[in-house]
């Protein structure tokens, strides 16, 4: 094994040297390395003779590359101390010897790297995996940083020629008048040179050596044409504007994000495609849905599925999708705030505040139950009742839209209560985003420090409860000083330029949600407490700015609804359809359920009535439980499968949702407010 071994190593000094010599020896050394390999035609004697070649060979390349190195060292002192060469000339001239130097030692540093690994494998154990997955990780950072090292010689290049091509310009203007406007140009390529120095971030070189900033190896790869004659020209452009896209090794797609030079304005056609896409095929499923007695957001949602993964898989910018879609939960939001008065905020308060909180308790308890009987972690219980006791607030906000409703005298109106009861939800949300690590946490932790994580969860709910008091302060203070003078003065400015008033209520409802998102709250009650600010200033002005935001909410609604599509599988649907309606069926029953039993403790007798309607509109899972649902498979709290579980009962909670609101309606409210309901 110590003489195999011996040989082994010594052939890898031969390789190097045979890439090193000319193509004749070098296909005699593999040649020979096959015969010793496989014990063929070599007696001992030999392989020593050839081991002994090989050596001189290589310690002759490592004699000849220092001399090199000491004439280049040389060669560099000359230049600097020639006096009739110009700044530029020297600076290439030095630039290129300083590469070839690299050059050199890259190479000798890959041959003893090469050495020391193959003497580590020689070491190790053929059965033990954990070695040779260290040695392949070891290797792989390696290949890595050779690659990075590449890359960067490669820059080092393109600067010299750049340095080189300075050079020749400067010597022709030396040799040459130049005219006018020669000498405006090249004054206009130095001011352009040094703008592009400016600008440059170098974000690699700042970055590469940050911790937790790994090196991995990409895919570059083009849109896929039909035909590559006519698109020849488009992709030679696309590639000189890095409009590519790149793909890891565990299969995320990246676009790009900021170009190195800002100077040149550049789109994302992908995107573009994207929404251009989704616009033409809602319209003919809102249009199908609408037709046979279905919201419209379910052909938008339907759209989602023809387009996404399961479908047609066309949409390539899924995150940037989705991104834009969670505007249209902001000006749902905001719509909601502006119909949704203080006065009626003031009235029904205390239950918006309490029967979100009892039907969590509940939902958790219930949760913990069936875990136990099923043997299910409790932190994977929590998160699954958290994550079913939540309600859509954009779907119920779709319900109740265009409703008109007054209160009967003394009565509580089941659409404040509704959407008081959605926005807490919304706060819960919040709550709960915030205490996912801690709850990740304590999932990996033993059960001696489980008391001190309850402790750091009770901290930390009552942090986001001062944070509430917070922004409910703020708001105060903006209702009671600077919301009027505000509005007046964008009405004011707005005359005849309705640009002014939209762009300065998006920059409101903008405020309020940095302002609960700098807080810790969640983003959605931001932009709520916008609407209903606003609403204060009475109906006109609520009409008003209604009809200006509502065209740009239907839009961004639209696509909203379709990335919420793009999560939906039908195939795993249809696989697994008898044990999901069960799941879904005993979701939407026992929220129901829950509902009724914590309203008819908590509202009074005279309102009674409409405990069925609001149960109705909490009985379907929010949609956010999908943003949930990805955050915890992607810290281990769920596995793939509950992941799946949970979009699949979230889907068609969502789908019976209308069908429940409508039975709700038609039992328990009077025939003439029942039609403007629904």
């Amino acid at each position: 094994m110590k003489v195999t071994g011996f040989i082994s190593l010594w052939m890898l000094f031969s390789l190097p040297c045979g890439q090193l010599a000319n193509p004749a020896e070098h296909e005699d050394v593999v040649k020979h390395a096959i015969k010793l390999h496989r014990g063929k035609g070599a007696v001992i004697t030999q392989r020593k003779q050839w081991v002994l070649e090989s050596c001189r060979k290589l310690s002759g390349l490592l004699r000849q590359k220092n001399v090199v190195l000491n004439k280049l060292k040389n060669a560099i002192r000359a230049v600097e101390k020639d006096a009739g060469l110009s700044d530029e000339e020297k600076l290439f001239q030095v630039h290129t010897f300083e590469i070839f130097q690299k050059e050199l030692n890259e190479s000798e540093n890959s041959v003893f790297q090469a050495i020391h690994g193959l003497q580590r494998a020689l070491q190790g154990d053929y059965k033990d995996v954990v070695n040779m997955k260290e040695s392949s990780r070891q290797r792989l950072e390696a290949l890595r940083e050779a690659a990075i090292k590449e890359e960067m010689e490669y820059v080092e290049l393109l600067a010299a020629e750049k340095h080189q091509v300075e050079a020749l310009k400067n010597m022709q203007h030396q040799n040459k008048s130049l005219s006018m406007l020669d000498e405006i140009l090249e004054d206009v390529r130095k001011a352009a040179d040094r703008l592009e120095e400016e600008i440059e971030e170098h974000a690699f070189d700042d970055n590469k050596s940050v911790r937790g900033v790994n090196f991995e190896a990409v895919l570059r790869v083009e849109e896929d044409e039909a035909n590559s004659k006519r698109n020849a020209s488009k992709r030679e452009v696309e590639d000189d504007l890095g409009l590519s896209m790149l793909i890891d090794s565990q299969n995320n797609q990246y676009i790009l994000t900021k170009p190195r030079d800002s100077t040149i304005p550049r789109a994302d056609h992908h995107f573009i495609k994207d929404i251009v896409t989704i616009g033409m095929v809602s319209l003919p499923c809102g249009w199908l849905c609408t037709t046979i007695g279905l919201p419209t957001m379910f052909g938008y949602i339907i759209c989602g599925v023809l387009l996404g993964p399961s479908g047609l898989n066309s949409i390539k910018s899924i995150v940037q999708v989705e991104t834009l879609g969670e505007f249209g939960v902001f000006f749902t939001l905001f719509l909601v705030g502006l119909e949704f008065s203080p006065e009626r905020l003031r009235k029904v308060w205390k239950i918006s505040l309490q029967g979100p909180c009892y039907m969590t308790v509940l939902m958790i308890a219930f949760g913990l139950l069936w875990g136990h009987l099923l043997q299910i972690r409790p932190t994977q219980s929590v998160f699954i009742s958290t994550c079913l006791s939540l309600s859509s607030t954009p779907l119920v906000s779709r319900f109740l839209a265009g409703s008109v409703r007054g209160d009967k005298e003394g009565d509580i109106d089941y659409s404040s209560v509704l959407l008081g009861m959605l926005v807490m939800q919304d706060v819960q949300l919040g709550l709960f985003i915030a205490v996912m690590p801690t709850l990740i946490q304590a999932g990996m932790s033993t059960h001696s420090s489980i008391f001190k994580e309850i402790l750091r969860i009770l901290i930390l709910i009552g942090q986001i409860l001062f944070s509430l008091a917070a922004v409910f302060l703020v708001c105060l203070v903006i209702k009671t000083y600077l919301i009027g003078p505000y509005y007046r003065k964008l009405h004011a400015e707005s005359k005849g330029n309705k640009e002014i008033l939209i762009l300065g209520i998006t920059a409101f409802i903008f405020l309020m949600l940095t302002i609960t998102e700098l807080l810790d709250v969640s983003m959605e009650l931001g932009c709520f407490l916008a609407g209903a600010l606003i609403s204060s200033q009475g109906h006109m002005v609520t009409e008003e700015i209604m009809s200006c935001i509502e065209p740009i909410r239907d839009f961004l609604a639209i696509i909203f609804f379709a990335s919420i599509g793009l999560h939906v599988f039908p195939t795993f649907v249809i696989y697994e359809l008898t044990v999901l309606l069960f799941l879904t069926l005993s979701v939407v029953i026992m929220k129901f359920v829950l509902a009724v039993l914590v309203l008819s403790l908590i509202l009074p007798k005279t309102s009674q009535y409409i405990k069925w309607i609001v149960s109705a509109g909490l009985a379907q899972v929010s949609e956010f439980s999908f943003v949930l649902g990805s955050r915890a498979r992607r810290a281990g709290i769920i596995s793939r499968e509950v992941y799946l579980l949970i979009l699949s009962v979230t889907t068609l909670s969502l789908l019976l949702a209308p069908a429940l609101w409508r039975a709700a309606i038609m039992k328990c409210v009077p025939r003439p407010e029942r039609r403007s309901s629904t």
